[in-house]
C-alpha cells in the first residue's frame, strides 16, 4: 500500500525461540495437565445438555421420548431448547417465533409444522412455560453431572471437557504469541487451525472453511479498494478536504480532526469501511511528511495508524446501526425479558459517552507517542502540489471511478440488510459486497490484478481469518463460556453481585474476552450470562435495559490485540506498527474507557432511568 514499505517489518523476522519457547510450553503444559472440573461440568454441559433438556421437554409436554415425537413435536422441543440456550424463558418471546428465527438458530421447519407448534403454545399457561424452562435450566446447570452419565457418554463428555481445556490453552498461546512477537503473526493465525485440528476440536474437512467469513472477504475487499485510492490519488484529495484549510498543522490537531471526523461515523458506517477508507490518508500523511523532512520517524507513522485505529473503535456501539453486537443485546433483552429498546431510546442513552471518548483518546495516543516531526505544514504543502499536478488539478476519469464505486459500495453496505434485500431478494453481507467492489474496479479498468497482489498485505487478510477461527473454537466449545462464568466466579467474593457492581462486573468480562475474540461473537457469548445476571438480581429494574448496553458498549474495548476488531486488522497492514504498540495505549484506554463506562452509569443512566421500570 505504500512505496515505502510494503510489508511490516515483523514479517522479515524468522522465529525468535528464545521467545517462542513460552507461548509454546505453556500450550503443551495446559494440553497436558488434568482436565479441571469446572471444565468438564462445561463440557458435560455443551455436549449433552440439548439432548437431556429436549428429553426433559418431550417427556413433561407430550408424555414420549424425542424419537417418538411428531414433526411439530420435535420443532416445539427443540425451539424451546435453544431459548433456554439464549436464556430466553418468556411465554410471551417465543409465541414471537417465526422461520426466520428457526433459520438463523439451525432449527429445520415448516411454516404447518410451525403453526401447529404456536397453536399448542398458546395452550400453555404462561407460568407453567417459564416452570418448565426454570427446570430444564435447573437441570441443564446444575442436576447434568458427569456421574449421570452412560458409560459411552462419559467417554464423550471427557472428550468435550478436553475441547474446552484445548481452547482455553489456545488462548494462552495466541495471547503470548501477539505479545512477545515471537514468530510472524500470520503464521500465528494459521497455528490455531493446526492446533484445534490436533486436539480434535477440528477435523480436515471443516479446518479450512472455519478460515473464511463475511469479514474476512471484507478485511480482503477493503484492503482492495484503499489501494485503488492510492493507485488513482483520490487518498490526497480527501486529505486536503480535511486538513487543506487548516493554519496550524501541528500533529496534535490533526490527530483530533481524524478522532473527531471517524468516531461519530462509526455509529452510522462500517468500522471496517472507516478504517479502509482513511488508512490511505494516514500513510500518505507520513510518507509526505518523511519525504519533505528527509528523515523517517516511526513515532509519527505509528501515531497516525493508532489514532486512526482507535477512532474506528469508539462510536460503534453507540447507536445500533453502529454494529451487529448491539442488535444482538437488543434481541436479547426483548427475547429474555419482553424488553423492547429502540433506535433512539439506545441512542439517548448511549451517544452522550462520546463526549468522554473522543478527548480521552485523542489525549492518550498524544501522551504515548512522541514524534519527532510535529509541523505538518510541509507534508501538506506536498500534497496539495501533487494534487494539483493530477489531472491539472481536476479530478481525473480514475478517481471519479474510484470515488463512485466506493460510494456505490459504501449505499450498498448501509442498506444491504433492507433496501438492497429488498429490491433483489438476496442478503449479500458486507464482505461479498466488498468484493464485488473489488471487482468493479477491475472492470473499470482503475488497477489490474498485479495492484492488488503487490500492495494488499495478505498476511492481514489470512491474521483476521485466523481470529475467525479462533472465536468459532471459543463459543463452539464452550471456551467463552467457561472464561466467562470463571471470571464470574472470581468476582463473586468481593461483593460485586448487585447494584452498580454487578453491572461492574458484566462489562468487565465482556471487555476482557473481546481482547481475544470479535465483538459479535464476545457479545453473543457473553450477552446471556450479563443479562441472566441482571435480572436474577434486580428483575424488573432498570439494569435489564443498562446491562444490554454496557454489554454492546465493553465488547468495542477491544484495544490491546491485532485480531481484537477489523480496524485493528487493517490498520496494522499499514506496515508501521508492531502487536506490542497497539498495547501502548491499548492498556490505558481500556481502563479510562471502563471507569468512564461506569461514571456515566452510576450518574447519568441512574439520573435517566428507564419508562416504565424501577431503579436498581
Amino acid at each position: 500500500m505504500t512505496d515505502k514499505r510494503e510489508k511490516p517489518s515483523g514479517y522479515d523476522k524468522y522465529i525468535n525461540w528464545k521467545l517462542f519457547i513460552f507461548p509454546l510450553g505453556i500450550l503443551v503444559l495446559l494440553l497436558a495437565m488434568p482436565t479441571p472440573k469446572s471444565m468438564l461440568d462445561v463440557g458435560v454441559e455443551y455436549a449433552f445438555g440439548p439432548k437431556y433438556v429436549q428429553e426433559f421437554f418431550a417427556g413433561e409436554l407430550f408424555g414420549e421420548q424425542t424419537e417418538e415425537l411428531q414433526q411439530w413435536q420435535i420443532l416445539m422441543v427443540r425451539m424451546m431448547e435453544a431459548s433456554l440456550q439464549k436464556s430466553a424463558y418468556g411465554h410471551a418471546a417465543f409465541l414471537k417465533r417465526n422461520q426466520k428465527w428457526c433459520k438463523e438458530n439451525d432449527i429445520t421447519c415448516t411454516k404447518s409444522h410451525l403453526e401447529q407448534v404456536m397453536s399448542f403454545a398458546e395452550q400453555l399457561p404462561p407460568e407453567r412455560f417459564r416452570s418448565l424452562m426454570d427446570r430444564a435450566y435447573t437441570l441443564r446447570a446444575d442436576e447434568l453431572t458427569f456421574d449421570r452419565l452412560t458409560e459411552k457418554e462419559q467417554a464423550q463428555a471427557l472428550r468435550a471437557g478436553y475441547h474446552v481445556k484445548a481452547a482455553v490453552a489456545i488462548v494462552a498461546f495466541v495471547v503470548l504469541c501477539f505479545v512477545t512477537e515471537a514468530m510472524p503473526l500470520p503464521m500465528v493465525a494459521f497455528s490455531i487451525g493446526i492446533i484445534a485440528m490436533i486436539t480434535g476440536i477440528v477435523n480436515r474437512k471443516t479446518v479450512a472453511s472455519f478460515y473464511w467469513s463475511d469479514a474476512t472477504w471484507f478485511i480482503m475487499g477493503s484492503l482492495m479498494f484503499a489501494t485503488a485510492f492510492v493507485k488513482t490519488g483520490v487518498d490526497k484529495r480527501i486529505a486536503m478536504m480535511m486538513f487543506g484549510k487548516l493554519k496550524n498543522p501541528d500533529i496534535k490537531w490533526v490527530t483530533l480532526i481524524i478522532v473527531m471526523i471517524i468516531a461519530p461515523l462509526t455509529m452510522f458506517m462500517s468500522d471496517h469501511a472507516l478504517a479502509a477508507m482513511f488508512l490511505p490518508i494516514g500513510i500518505l500523511i507520513y510518507t509526505t511528511s518523511a519525504s519533505a523532512a528527509g528523515k523517517e520517524d516511526p513515532e509519527l507513522a505509528k501515531m497516525l495508524m493508532i489514532t486512526i485505529a482507535m477512532a474506528c473503535n469508539l462510536g460503534g456501539s453507540l447507536a445500533p446501526s453502529g454494529a451487529a453486537r448491539n442488535i444482538i443485546m437488543m434481541s436479547y433483552a426483548e427475547d429474555m425479558f419482553g424488553l423492547s429498546m429502540g433506535f433512539g431510546q439506545w441512542c439517548i442513552y448511549c451517544i452522550p459517552f462520546l463526549v468522554f471518548l473522543i478527548p480521552v483518546t485523542w489525549f492518550v495516543i498524544n501522551w504515548r507517542f512522541k514524534p519527532a516531526i510535529s509541523n505538518l505544514g510541509e507534508a501538506f504543502a506536498v500534497v496539495k502540489e501533487q494534487t494539483a499536478r493530477i489531472g491539472g488539478g481536476k479530478w481525473t476519469r480514475d478517481q471519479k471511478l474510484a470515488l463512485i464505486i466506493f460510494l456505490a459500495m459504501l449505499f450498498c453496505w448501509i442498506t444491504e440488510k433492507n433496501l438492497l434485500l429488498q429490491w433483489t431478494g438476496i442478503r449479500f453481507g458486507i464482505g461479498v459486497l466488498a468484493v464485488m467492489g473489488a471487482i468493479a474496479y477491475i472492470l473499470s479498468g482503475v488497477v489490474n490484478w498485479r495492484d492488488y497482489q503487490t500492495k494488499v498485505d495478505w498476511g492481514v487478510v489470512w491474521l483476521y481469518a485466523g481470529a475467525i477461527i479462533f472465536g468459532k473454537v471459543l463459543v463452539d466449545t464452550g471456551g467463552a463460556f467457561w472464561i466467562a462464568r470463571s471470571l464470574l466466579a472470581l468476582a463473586e467474593p468481593l461483593g460485586v453481585s448487585q447494584g452498580l457492581g454487578l453491572l461492574l462486573t458484566g462489562n468487565l468480562i465482556t471487555a476482557l474476552l473481546t481482547q481475544i475474540m470479535a465483538d459479535g461473537p464476545a457479545c453473543a457469548a457473553v450477552g446471556p450470562v450479563t443479562l441472566a445476571m441482571a435480572g436474577i438480581a434486580h428483575p424488573g429494574s432498570a439494569m435489564i435495559p443498562f446491562m444490554a448496553m454496557g454489554t454492546a458498549i465493553a465488547s468495542s474495548f477491544a484495544y490491546c490485540l491485532v485480531i481484537g476488531t477489523p480496524p485493528n486488522a487493517i490498520v496494522y497492514a499499514s506496515g508501521y506498527l508492531t502487536a506490542k504498540d497497539y498495547l501502548r495505549v491499548g492498556v490505558i484506554l481500556w481502563v479510562t474507557n471502563m471507569l468512564g463506562l461506569a461514571i456515566m452509569a452510576s450518574t447519568y443512566w441512574n439520573w435517566m432511568g428507564w419508562p416504565g421500570l424501577k431503579p436498581f
